[in-house]
């Protein structure tokens, strides 16, 4: 005992912390291992809890409601776990990608299907408008990108509206997935930066041809993927060619419903008689309330606004008319008499006609307008 103290002792401070000191090591390297080892042992631990809360329901030894109960809390860590281990992996360069001919629609359509029952528990409304648009990518980092978008999306609100079509310049296909709520507040786990954010970012970054946006509102938070290797679109309606000959320049609107706002006696006149001359039917209406009635009445393909109105009152009726339906093309009459201006393709883009234009010009403008939406 006493030799051992002493030769301990005979130790120089010095040479003690060289011995247990490495100058190599730093934790900054090793925070890939950490994450994964932690990712693992949640999923595993979770997988577990999630087999006994099984087993005590089976044993009638709780009820289903406390099941419910005690399975989201854990089903929402498998998530953290499953998105942690899949950063990991697609930051460590570990995701092999064989790039094939995808159809996105079809892909998003098998998502939305295997999480139907988990969107029905949640008392998700969910609303698709699904275009056949095929992509160079490998499947399964698609597949994740989508729940990974999903995962994000769901917690702040109790809407979702998906849409897969082909985006008008540049001729990409578009993945756009929009979360709202009817004044719910967002979950406690809503966040903007969340692991499933963060997944989808790396996804992007590693799998390339991916480009992505988001954006948020007072109603929730919109996202758009844009796939840059795009193959062509399949079974999607052309744009339309305009000509001089109205037969066949408008032969396309038949079933089209038009619903013009206007306080002007002319303007609803004007604008009646224009569109007539293309077979459109239409109604008008003095002010928004009566558009609300109207709109609940029959929903049209379109809305026809005075600029005079344009104002506070019109961004609460679009942004209500936008709960029901996933985008809705207006055309502006403006007091300018001269002016004609095709609509971007923003989501609040709107085309500009010009009161002194109207017979001229607006049939041109509502067919761009129909044809952006198809």
């Amino acid at each position: 005992m006493l030799s051992v103290k002493k030769n301990t002792a005979g130790v120089s401070p010095t040479a003690k912390t060289a011995s247990t000191a490495d100058p190599s090591w730093s934790l900054d390297q090793h925070w890939p291992t950490m994450v994964a080892n932690l990712a693992d042992q949640v999923t595993e631990g979770v997988s577990a809890l999630q087999n006994t809360i099984d087993l005590l329901l089976s044993k009638e030894r709780i009820t289903r409601q406390e099941h419910r109960a005690l399975s989201v809390p854990v089903e929402r860590l498998k998530v953290a776990g499953l998105s942690t281990q899949q950063i990991n992996r697609f930051y460590g360069g570990r995701i092999r990608q064989s790039h094939e001919k995808v159809d996105i629609a079809h892909l998003v359509e098998g998502v939305l299907q295997e999480r139907k029952n988990e969107l029905n528990v949640l008392g998700i409304e969910l609303r698709r408008k699904l275009k056949p648009v095929e992509v160079l990518v490998d499947p399964t980092v698609a597949y994740t990108l989508v729940n990974a978008v999903l995962d994000w999306g769901l917690p702040f609100g109790n809407r979702i509206d998906v849409r897969v079509d082909m985006n008008a310049w540049p001729k990409h296909a578009r993945l756009q997935v929009r979360v709202s709520s009817d004044g719910v507040p967002p979950s406690s786990t809503a966040m903007m930066d969340s692991l499933s954010w963060v997944l989808i970012r790396q996804i992007a970054l590693t799998a390339g041809g991916i480009e992505i946006e988001r954006t948020t509102t007072d109603e929730g938070v919109s996202f758009t993927a844009m796939f840059t290797r795009t193959v062509q679109a399949v079974d999607g309606i052309s744009a339309v060619e305009l000509s001089d000959d109205h037969s066949s320049m408008f032969k396309s609107l038949s079933g089209i419903y038009v619903l013009t706002v206007s306080p002007a006696l002319q303007i609803r006149a004007d604008v009646r008689d224009a569109l007539r001359e293309i077979g459109v039917m239409s109604d008008s209406v003095v002010d928004f309330e009566q558009a609300r009635q109207a709109v609940r009445s029959r929903m049209p393909n379109l809305i026809i606004l005075d600029a005079e109105i344009k104002g506070e009152a019109f961004d609460v009726f679009r942004r209500e008319l936008l709960r029901e339906v996933f985008e809705f093309p207006f055309v502006e009459i403006s007091p300018d008499d001269s002016s004609f201006d095709m609509s971007g393709f923003g989501e609040f883009s709107m085309a500009k006609v010009g009161r002194g234009n109207i017979r001229e010009a607006l049939g041109t403008a509502v067919m761009f307008e129909l044809a952006k939406m198809m």
